[in-house]
């Protein structure tokens, strides 16, 4: 087989573990960044882990993006929201406690759909996040940060503000895309503009 032809790496990416990962780089000005960190003792992974020299600060960050269903994990098929993200961060305190207790400690789960059932309590995503909370302060008196819902929303419209200033070429992929939407919907209204200005011109001098 030719050069030409040679098996190329290829990269997937987890768009979510993507977009924490930019967040943390850029708003929250890491200076490090780790996805899918494998914890050899608690043999399972951090999602995305984000670190701060200056100010001392790490952040240890969860995602999960599920639309249609809202945030949904499911055991024996029933919701498993509370044991499963208790445990997962339940082993992220100990790593973090035992390999970055120089550091302040931030532990963040990110979903952007977070669905307040009606119904039976055990639906309740919502009510799933207080239980999880709460458990992780009494068990680890840690204060779990949820980013969720508008929270979420909130957070990437920081991102957008700053892809539509920043004037050199962003390397993420995700604020890349963010970069060129701004730029690209600010050249498009000037367009249109200028479209518009001689038709007006032209009216304006029949009208006269």
């Amino acid at each position: 087989m030719s050069n030409a032809f040679a098996a190329r790496e290829i990269v997937v990416l987890n768009v979510g573990e993507q977009l924490v990962s930019s967040y943390l780089r850029y708003i929250r000005k890491c200076d490090f960044i780790q996805t899918n960190l494998y914890t050899i003792e608690a043999h399972g992974e951090i999602d995305v882990v984000g670190i701060n020299l200056k100010d001392k600060q790490v952040y240890i960050c969860e995602v999960a993006i599920h639309l249609t269903t809202g945030l949904q994990y499911v055991k024996d098929k029933r919701p498993n929201n509370v044991q499963k993200l208790t445990d997962k961060f339940s082993r992220d305190i100990e790593y973090a406690n035992k390999y970055l207790s120089d550091y302040d400690r931030h532990f963040m789960l990110w979903s952007p759909v977070v669905k307040d059932s009606q119904g039976q309590a055990i639906y309740n995503q919502l009510g799933h996040l207080a239980a999880i909370k709460a458990s992780i302060k009494s068990s680890h008196d840690v204060e779990l940060e949820c980013v969720v819902n508008d929270a979420f929303l909130s957070c990437l419209q920081e991102m957008r503000k700053f892809a539509s200033t920043a004037t050199s070429e962003l390397q993420c992929p995700v604020m890349r895309l963010l970069q060129i939407e701004e730029y690209l919907t600010r050249h498009v209204a000037k367009v249109a503009a200028k479209a518009v200005q001689p038709n007006a011109r032209a009216i304006g001098s029949r009208a006269g």
